[in-house]
């Protein structure tokens, strides 16, 4: 195929992502369903964000972090009648097994199943997704809070795309799979590939394990407040996150960089000859050279003029994370 042709398709499903409907295969994502009696109080206990306030149809994202606040993976979680069911990044999905089988001691009462072989998830983005979960029989479910989700037909449909897009995340059996998907099809929606999903992902800002979610970085820095409660007692890595929010000590926050040439991950983010950070991530689109990074809270953010090498860059603005705690 030539150049210009992949141009013009990745040009289509990444504006059918936003204007209209794209549909992603997202099976390859991690997926743990955590049940028994304990399972909110443990996984309450385990990550960032607030188990105990959610109720069965509810969900949320949480960040799942060590002991010293750095991050592991970012995952999303939807609390089912007997169960709390974990999306995970496809590369975290047996270290989280491992991490959170190690914080379940003789007397807790939690099973953790990896449910990610004989289930499938899928990643309904753009303005119009909604048309296509009225036709999958979830209509109620439109407008409702993110994460909010309803069975349907053993078919798990949930607000939110996993990227800044509106859209819906669908986890079905996986025997179920191609026929869902080709019905999603046939209403409408264009195949997104992992490589138009990799960019979009780059181009809002969702961080990603082994790029922006390391052991280098917490998830104040990553700018993941929405999934973060201040109020909700102990959990792990919980004293440091406070302290840093309590003494404004972020030192370093994830940005977007508008870049003017290519540039290689991993680089440093310098101003004059002075190293203010790193590139973490990078794209090239049809709209030219981007990638994300983090720099130092001191240097600067949104409009800041950085280089990387030989290239120009200038920090903007990504939709998906925040660097100030959203009132």
């Amino acid at each position: 195929m030539s150049t210009s042709a992949t141009d013009a398709q990745d040009t289509a499903a990444i504006q059918a992502a936003t204007e209209g409907v794209a549909v992603c295969d997202r099976s390859h994502w991690g997926r743990i369903r955590v049940s028994d009696d304990d399972r909110i109080r443990f996984l309450h206990n385990q990550s960032t964000n607030d188990f105990q306030s959610l109720k069965p149809g509810q969900g949320c994202d949480t960040v799942m972090v060590s002991s010293t606040a750095r991050t592991i993976d970012l995952v999303s979680a939807y609390i089912l009648e007997d169960a709390v069911l974990l999306l995970t990044s496809p590369s975290r999905r047996e270290l989280l097994m491992q991490w959170l089988d190690r914080y379940i001691f003789f007397a807790d009462q939690v099973q953790l199943t990896d449910v990610t072989d004989e289930t499938s998830t899928l990643s309904l983005m753009g303005a119009q997704s909604h048309t296509i979960v009225e036709q999958l029989g979830a209509g109620a479910i439109i407008g409702q809070a993110y994460g909010n989700h309803q069975l349907v037909n053993g078919v798990m449909i949930a607000v939110g795309s996993g990227l800044a897009t509106p859209g819906y995340t669908i986890i079905i059996p996986a025997a179920q799979k191609e026929k869902i998907w080709q019905q999603i099809l046939a209403l409408g929606a264009v195949e997104l590939s992992d490589r138009h999903w990799e960019t979009l992902r780059i181009l809002q800002g969702r961080p990603a394990p082994d790029a922006e979610l390391t052991d280098d970085y917490n998830p104040l820095e990553v700018g993941l407040w929405q999934t973060i409660s201040f109020n909700k007692g102990c959990y792990i890595g919980q004293e440091t996150i406070a302290r840093l929010n309590t003494y404004k000590g972020v030192k370093q926050h994830l940005w977007g960089i508008r870049l003017n040439a290519p540039a290689s991950v991993g680089s440093a983010i310098t101003i004059g000859d002075e190293k203010v950070g790193k590139l973490t991530s990078y794209t090239e689109t049809v709209n030219g050279y981007f990638g994300l990074g983090y720099i130092r809270s001191k240097a600067g953010g949104i409009g800041l003029k950085v280089q990387i090498g030989e290239t120009q860059g200038e920090v903007v603005k990504i939709p998906f994370v925040s660097h100030q705690y959203p009132h």
